[in-house]
């Protein structure tokens, strides 16, 4: 009798057990989206000098650093498309930022979208999507606290253009770079205003809030700061966390470019003439600090965000996302920008803190174009409706030392892309040029061993994982009429008109 009531409750116990998992609430998402920000923070050590990150690094302390992740394209609106559809540029046409993702691709369902159809609130604030409807249509979100460029004096007193801005002149003392004729794109210095009217602050605030709320149902919670974008205003104190003296430049060799194809010049010249006013100023060594100031004015918001989610009730049950849409370039192959195929624009901090899964540094080269597939995993949701390009991280989150027989692919403009593995670089352009580096030994990638005869077996095998077939390029914002009020729409050369999915 008594072995017989003791199997009675082991059997009861194998019944509930996973009813009680069943019933285990999902867990909610902190997704973290910072912009133009490359490998310069403390714990991936990009920089060859001191950088202030706390924030990033003690997310990084308790999370999963990935240490060798890319961007799918070194460009805002295509690199931030591809991850919200967990499709490349290759698959979808969306290679630039002129291309509206959303009257293009009408069918796809991006991360909040699947998100908030599976039972989640889809909150989020900030620079996401790229700008405008077009790249962020209101549809996909219970609420959005939109970026509205109102700390920016370039746009202060635009009311045709931007009807939310101030009145006003430009503030005096513009450009507070003092280099003439770089344009306000490219300006930095400290605006004259508090930080509750700059527009990081404003979209921080915004998530605060949302983290601060009573939750009936699990959450995506995306918040996206511009910084450290250009133009580089950040507070002072900023500024004063980096000694002017103290302040390392890239080392650029004035051959690095010698072994380079037509294609790769091309890119690398696209935006020279702000490197080459900056340097002729005297302004480089300035204009790196106003860069690492920046860098310092984000990690401070992610601050403000983790702060505020360990104070929540819902730190225990938060998977916290933080990523970069691409790298920076600041001299390297002079060139200053980004839209490049080469290291400095393409690797970008990672990180994913999900609950159960141990601190760790994974050296595997992935892309951001993993996440969708990663989060709908950790988040036990069913699969996209649409296929998507990217490989889900959780076993590499279980085992940072898992194998991986999958490198990383950067995508810019038809026909160009990059293919980086733990060891090498391989780029092949639209003409078939090429470019291979090794890293172990030349992490600056300054020796191009594209034409070297024993590289023959590395290109064939990264070739491999090059796109089969190229998208036609998506047509540009200017081919459709969006209609604020209904939120539809209208492509110009038909008359079709697009509505919002649900």
């Amino acid at each position: 009798m008594k072995h017989s009531f003791i199997l009675l409750i082991v059997l009861l116990s194998a019944l509930v057990v996973p009813s009680e998992a069943a019933s285990a609430p999902r867990p909610n998402v902190l997704f973290i989206a910072v912009d133009d920000m490359n490998d310069w923070v403390g714990c991936l050590g990009g920089y060859a000098g001191k950088v202030h990150t706390p924030h990033i690094d003690r997310l990084a302390a308790r999370g999963t650093l990935f240490t060798n992740a890319h961007c799918p394209s070194p460009k805002c609106a295509p690199s931030r498309a591809a991850v919200l559809t967990g499709q490349m540029p290759s698959t979808t046409g969306l290679y630039d930022n002129g291309h509206w993702w959303y009257p293009h691709l009408p069918g796809i369902s991006t991360l909040p979208m699947h998100f908030r159809a599976h039972g989640y609130r889809a909150l989020g604030a900030g620079k996401i999507h790229h700008h405008t409807a077009g790249f962020n249509p209101p549809h996909q979100w219970d609420a959005f606290e939109p970026l509205l460029f109102r700390d920016d004096p370039w746009f202060r007193g635009d009311k045709k253009n931007y009807p939310w801005s101030k009145s006003g002149p430009t503030p005096e003392g513009f450009p507070f770079s003092g280099v003439q004729n770089l344009g306000h794109e490219n300006d930095w210095g400290t605006l004259p205003l508090p930080d509750r009217d700059l527009d990081d602050v404003h979209s921080v605030n915004a998530a605060i809030e949302h983290l601060r709320r009573k939750h009936d149902r699990p959450f995506f919670l995306a918040c996206g700061t511009f910084r450290p974008h250009l133009p580089w205003y950040v507070p002072r104190r900023f500024f004063d966390l980096y000694d002017p003296g103290k302040i390392v430049l890239p080392d650029v060799p004035d051959d690095d470019l010698d072994d380079l194809p037509a294609p790769a010049l091309k890119f690398a010249a696209e935006r020279r003439k702000d490197f080459e006013l900056i340097r002729t100023a005297g302004k480089w060594r300035e204009a790196v600090r106003a860069y690492l100031a920046s860098i310092s004015f984000a990690d401070a918001q992610v601050g403000r965000l983790l702060d505020a989610l360990d104070a929540s009730p819902y730190a225990a049950n938060t998977i916290v996302v933080f990523w970069s849409d691409h790298g920076w370039h600041l001299g390297e192959k002079q060139h200053w920008h980004k839209m490049t195929l080469w290291e400095r624009a393409t690797r970008v901090p990672f990180i994913i803190a999900a609950p159960g899964h141990a601190p760790s540094r994974c050296e595997r080269a992935v892309n951001l174009v993993d996440l969708y597939p990663t989060l709908i995993e950790l988040c036990g949701l069913p699969n996209a409706s649409h296929p998507v390009d990217g490989q889900s991280l959780v076993p590499l989150l279980r085992d940072p030392n898992a194998p991986r027989d999958r490198p990383s692919v950067t995508e810019f403009l038809p026909g160009n892309a990059a293919v980086c593995d733990e060891r090498y670089r391989y780029i092949r352009y639209h003409d078939g040029s090429e470019e291979l580096y090794d890293h172990h030994v030349d992490p600056h990638e300054w020796r191009n061993l594209a034409g070297d005869p024993g590289a023959a077996g590395v290109k064939a095998r990264l070739a491999r994982r090059l796109p089969k077939a190229w998208a036609q390029p998506a047509p540009v914002k200017n081919a459709y009429q969006f209609d604020p009020d209904s939120h539809t729409w209208t492509e110009k050369a038909t008359g079709r008109i697009i509505r919002p999915g649900p």
